[in-house]
């Protein structure tokens, strides 16, 4: 054992032999109290608060009384037992994860759980008393799986509702004994993706997290015959590394890509893949590892067909949007992969906001000859011959023309719509007749 090692399991036991004696100290002053009985201020229950406070090697002990005026008798005695049962567990379960045999640490490490999920005072205390390195230790691949899953439960409680605790676990190296449990048992595998994914939101509190350092276990968890909630609980976690731009660099590998491209494909994922992906394409990087994936767009224009998954819809919509801004290769891909039939359907039959980006990416695949994409609103229309203003007649002839091939086109799209939606009803196919005659280019929003 090293100086610095030794020094800090000193303080941890100086800390507990002082917590020990106020303990006894306060228990002895309240069985004297109630020897020579209350005084007429101090009638009724006495409840004992306390709190340690550790603060750079300084230890302060702050105590009170507080007093009610209840006639019952005996409840806050048994209330004062059961604290003083709980503080002694606790001052053992200290000792034993900081010097005892691994069986004595497991069972600490049950005893921390089980006291951690009380309430967020004794979490912090916990903390305050140096329970989270131990436990940090235990996680390693060099302890048993039980003991690891015994860890990492304790931890999951003590990082429940404090980011203060969750950046101790992380300052305590727990990355590091994470990534050498990649090969892990699939029967602890759904409690290192919950404590991954707790810890990962600490991204939102702008504190650095390394993904680099997390991904192996990620991926190997979402590769893996894992369990769909085990596969939730990673993409969360991806999804929360994403939200931080210094992580898109290791996010948009072809492996990442590839893995939140399939996993979008199955209809219980799929929002949580996309929403990643959402969050990876608006970057320079992401939208170029994005395009070079050979599941793209294939794979997104399929996801537009769920009719009874719309938030999946409106986020494949969002991503095509992105994708087909300013690239007219992307735009080929997407019209060469049947996606203007699927934007029809989308558009009539979707969701507010789907139909929203549905009617937008038409409006680019409009007459794709003859646009070219715009600094911010996409792909607009060149004057052609027939609309020049020197020509009002051949102009309006012009308007003419489009607005019976318009015409034409969307009655060709509703009969498709209609015979795949409806099964060829004839009475849903003449009201759509019906609504594709009466219909003008003026109609669309575009």
């Amino acid at each position: 054992m090293t100086d610095s090692s030794s020094s800090s399991w000193y303080q941890v036991y100086v800390k507990l032999r002082f917590f020990s004696r106020i303990r006894r100290l306060l228990v002895h002053k309240n069985s004297s109290s109630k020897q020579y009985g209350p005084s007429a201020s101090q009638s009724g229950d006495h409840r004992r608060t306390q709190e340690i406070i550790v603060d750079q090697g300084e230890t302060r002990f702050v105590a009170g009384i507080s007093e009610s005026n209840n006639c019952g008798g005996g409840g806050g005695d048994d209330d004062d037992d059961d604290d003083d049962d709980d503080d002694g567990i606790l001052q053992r379960s200290v000792k034993s994860l900081h010097f005892g045999s691994r069986e004595e640490k497991a069972a600490a490490a049950r005893e921390i759980k089980r006291l951690a999920g009380d309430d967020l005072r004794r979490r912090k205390l916990m903390a305050a008393l140096g329970v989270i390195p131990p436990l940090v230790v235990m996680v390693g691949s060099e302890y048993a799986a039980d003991h690891r899953r015994l860890a990492v439960q304790a931890l999951l409680e003590l990082a429940n509702g404090t980011c203060t605790n969750k950046a101790l676990i992380v300052e305590a190296g727990i990355f590091l004994k994470l990534s050498q449990n990649v090969n892990i048992e699939e029967s602890i595998k759904p409690e290192f993706a919950q404590l991954i994914m707790s810890l990962s939101s600490l991204v939102n509190a702008q504190f650095p997290i390394d993904s680099s350092k997390i991904l192996p276990l990620v991926l190997y968890m979402l590769e893996s015959n894992s369990s769909v909630e085990t596969k939730l609980l990673c993409l969360g976690t991806l999804y929360n590394l994403s939200n931080m731009i210094g992580n898109v660099g290791s996010l948009v590998t072809n492996e990442v890509i590839h893995i939140l491209l399939k996993l979008s494909s199955m209809k219980e994922a799929s929002e949580k893949a996309l929403a990643t992906l959402g969050n990876l394409v608006v970057t320079s990087m992401g939208k170029q590892a994005l395009e070079n994936s050979p599941l793209v767009p294939e794979c997104l224009i399929e996801i537009l067909t769920w009719d009874d998954k719309s938030k999946s819809q409106e986020l494949s919509a969002y991503i095509l949007m992105i994708l087909a801004h300013q690239s007219s290769l992307q735009r080929t891909k997407m019209a060469e992969g049947g996606i203007v039939p699927i934007l029809l359907q989308v558009a009539l039959l979707g969701s507010a906001l789907a139909q929203k980006r549905a009617l937008k990416l038409l409006q680019w695949f409009k007459d794709e000859r003859q646009m070219k994409m715009g600094p911010h609103s996409g792909p607009q229309t060149r004057r052609s011959s027939f609309s020049s203003p020197m020509n009002h007649v051949d102009a309006g002839e012009g308007k003419k023309l489009m607005k019976k091939m318009v015409q034409q086109s969307l009655y060709k799209n509703m009969e498709t719509i209609t015979r795949r939606a409806n099964g060829d009803s004839d009475k849903s196919n003449a009201k759509l007749k019906l609504l594709a005659i009466s219909s003008s280019s003026k109609s669309l929003p575009y």
